[in-house]
């Protein structure tokens, strides 16, 4: 379901498939998977309890460089990212909306860049979707 700056889906496998199918994904799609970081253990390291969490880092130059070339401040916002999550409800995935932060930093959200990055997004999620999280 698309919040306002993110979108948030339920994935139709386990919280460990979830993250492997779009790992394989990212890799396959020409994509650089840069980190895939597990924030439980990295809790667990400190004393915290976490739900299952993981934070998939990744990006391809083509898309990304165009963006931080018309606005370099947009770096902050990448690489891309994506995460997943198990709680009582299940496995969810969500990723950002970059239309709209690309209109925030004054990239206009109609930019070919910015509408394949948001495509891409979703069709990587796509694959491991069930139904938007109500």
């Amino acid at each position: 379901m698309p919040l306002a700056d993110r979108v948030v889906l339920r994935s139709r496998y386990t919280f460990a498939d979830t993250v492997d199918h779009l790992a394989k994904a990212i890799v396959a799609g020409g994509n650089t998977l840069f980190a895939t970081i597990d924030q439980a253990a990295v809790a667990k390291g400190v004393g915290l309890d976490l739900r299952p969490t993981t934070l998939l880092i990744f990006g391809n130059p083509k898309g990304g460089t165009p963006l931080m070339e018309a606005c370099p401040p947009f770096a902050l916002e990448l690489p891309l990212k994506l995460v997943v999550w198990e709680d009582a409800d299940g496995v969810s995935v969500a990723h950002p909306v970059m239309a709209q932060l690309a209109q925030r930093y004054g990239i206009a959200g109609a930019d070919p860049h910015v509408v394949g990055t948001d495509h891409a997004l979703d069709a990587l999620t796509a694959l491991v979707s069930a139904a938007p999280k109500s």
